[in-house]
């Protein structure tokens, strides 16, 4: 059933999306034109997909614990590591454009809830090398291994915070005086979404982008994505149906856009 539903969403979005043509908003025609349809091959994809191919064969287990929603593909609490990157991370082509957002963003901090096992997180901190990196996740085990792999890649200024997001994330937005990017890619369920999504508004600016995974992963999360969108706060969003991009630019026109990628 979910499959069915999934490639009917995907499909519908097909249908409705549009391309960089047709785009009457300066902004998101950059957005598209110049980062999401960027494809130029930037140096730090080799190394960062170097780490993702050891993974690939890593045969190791390890105890996975799922505070969210779960899994798709297989909630099986021992997991090998090559499983989890086949299966969790997130494929190239997306890893690569949250790669573009950030450096778009040029962001000083960059939040992201949903370490796994670290690729996406050195994209972000490789897009912006001098931003202060925090990335939480809930399972200790898989931190460790993200742990393992940002010290393999000679990767330091990343901060792993092991935790429930109930717990951590409050904290973290509470230590910062803005938000200038946020990935939540965890705890893919309705009510949390929406918690995640309220907590970080006393922080965002104009500057700010909040991207949100998996935005068709359940009926619940299609309700959160719609609300958020909904929200007076938010001016403008991106839907490229495996992510949304959510902006907070004041004096713009409140418009909501669906893009193919």
């Amino acid at each position: 059933m979910f499959n069915l539903t999934f490639a009917k969403d995907f499909l519908l979005h097909r249908l409705k999306s549009k391309n960089r043509h047709g785009l009457h908003s300066p902004f998101v025609y950059r957005l598209v034109d110049e980062v999401i349809y960027d494809k130029k091959p930037y140096p730090a994809y080799d190394s960062i997909e170097y780490q993702r191919d050891h993974l690939l064969v890593d045969d190791r287990h390890i105890t996975v614990t799922d505070l969210g929603a779960g899994s798709h593909v297989n909630n099986n609490k021992q997991k090998k590591i090559s499983d989890i990157t086949l299966n969790a991370l997130k494929p190239p082509k997306l890893a690569k454009l949250l790669y573009r957002l950030a450096a778009f963003t040029k962001p000083t901090n960059i939040v992201e809830l949903g370490t796994c096992l670290g690729i996406t997180t050195l994209y972000l901190q490789a897009a912006a090398p001098d931003a202060k990196v925090y990335t939480l996740e809930g399972c200790p085990q898989t931190a460790g291994v993200a742990k393992d792999v940002f010290d393999k890649a000679g990767v330091k200024g990343i901060s792993i915070i092991t935790g429930n997001f109930d717990d951590t994330l409050p904290g973290v937005i509470a230590g910062l005086d803005k938000l200038d990017f946020v990935y939540i890619d965890g705890n893919h369920q309705r009510d949390a979404t929406l918690k995640y999504f309220e907590w970080c508004l006393p922080k965002v600016h104009e500057g700010t982008m909040l991207i949100f995974d998996d935005i068709y992963w359940s009926e619940g999360m299609k309700q959160a994505w719609a609300q958020i969108k909904a929200h007076p706060d938010v001016t403008a969003t991106v839907d490229l149906y495996w992510i949304g991009l959510v902006f907070f630019k004041p004096g713009q026109a409140k418009e909501n856009f669906l893009i193919k990628v």
